[in-house]
């Protein structure tokens, strides 16, 4: 085969995994690790301890392992351009973004598949569950969501045909539990490693200490008010808040209230009761279809408001500037502005945007 395929390795099991198996079914496989943060030594009691450092040993320790080429590439500054600065911008601006999406747009299918391109490679890889097929039929890549409970497809729908054309997910069709047993089996280090369940860049800390400490931003003391506008109290600054949260406000009412709408323009932060979190339609921008054939309007969808949340049906209408708009056959709760919007037919991802 022969085909040279460069495989982006966490240091965690999922993309160990990968990079098995891709050289296992004869492609050249080199793995590379992104430096995404200049180090970070955090005390952990008698030790300290460099998070970025673990994971690039971690992978490097596999690499020797499967017996390939490990590179580090040096991503930091473009990780924080278009990462960090995203991440922080959109909480100080009463949005909850997904930095997985926009790290996957820009890092991992952007500057990686760049780098892996313009340096001889057929492929990259990724340890996301995903799978990705070609349509003789319709002539065009398909992104679809993987035969596993663990399913990573909504946080992949920037991708374009030309990154499908030249991209592996070897996992697409396997559960987790099945990908811990193979690196068991053979071996490497990584086979019980914990699933990170943090943002990759916030180490030991919550978002908003992350925001405040490291960025120098301020929370600014704003109102709490109602559905019309009537103060109800004290906030301690928007990048605290998010759609849907109840607790955490700080101030009691005698019955449940949740935060229904942040203006970052005016510093207040509108609380409602749990019915005012339902609405049916939404507005996403920055959209980007995959697959999609002809004519978008009306498009019956299943259509994804958070990475966890469950698909309903909905159609799709055109806006100008690269926006769509939704409209649910139900009511959906919590439709928060900065998430993702993704879209389906059955098991094939159509596209996505960022809820405005």
């Amino acid at each position: 085969m022969n085909k040279k395929v460069i495989v982006g390795m966490s240091g965690g099991v999922d993309s160990a995994v990968a990079a098995l198996l891709l050289k296992q079914q004869g492609y050249n496989v080199v793995g590379v690790t992104l430096k995404l943060q200049p180090e970070k030594y955090v005390d952990q009691g008698n030790q300290t301890k460099c998070f970025h450092s673990d994971d690039i040993n971690d992978a490097r320790i596999v690499a020797e392992k499967l017996n390939i080429n490990h590179i580090v590439v040096d991503f930091t500054r473009i990780f924080e351009d278009k990462v960090v600065e995203n991440f922080v911008s959109e909480y100080c601006n009463g949005r909850t973004p997904n930095p997985c999406v926009v790290c996957n747009k820009f890092i991992k299918f952007g500057a990686m598949f760049e780098y892996a391109m313009n340096n001889g490679f057929d492929y990259i890889a990724t340890g996301h569950y995903a799978v990705n097929e070609f349509d003789k039929v319709k002539n065009r890549w398909l992104l679809k969501r993987a035969k596993s409970t663990k399913d990573q497809s909504y946080v992949l729908y920037n991708l374009t045909q030309n990154h499908l054309a030249h991209t592996l997910f070897p996992l697409g069709k396997l559960e987790k539990s099945e990908i811990r047993n193979i690196a068991k089996k053979f071996g490497l280090t990584v086979a019980e490693k914990p699933e990170s369940q943090e943002i990759c860049f916030v180490k030991n800390e919550t978002y908003k200490d992350f925001i405040s400490k490291n960025l120098k931003i301020k929370n600014i003391i704003g109102n709490f008010v109602d559905q019309k506008g009537n103060i109800l109290g004290q906030h301690n600054g928007v990048l605290n808040y998010t759609i849907g949260q109840r607790k955490g406000l700080g101030i009691t009412f005698g019955k449940p209230m949740y935060v229904t709408k942040i203006n970052s323009e005016d510093n207040t932060i509108v609380l409602g009761e749990n019915a005012d979190l339902y609405n049916n339609e939404l507005i996403a921008k920055d959209v980007n279809f995959i697959s999609a054939e002809g004519q978008i309007e009306n498009m019956d969808v299943m259509a994804q408001v958070r990475y966890r949340a469950k698909p309903e049906k909905a159609k799709i209408t055109s806006l100008t500037n690269n926006k769509i708009k939704i409209v649910f056959d139900s009511n959906q709760r919590a439709i928060t502005p900065g998430q993702s919007v993704a879209f389906y037919k059955e098991d094939i991802l159509i596209g996505g945007g960022i809820i405005v």
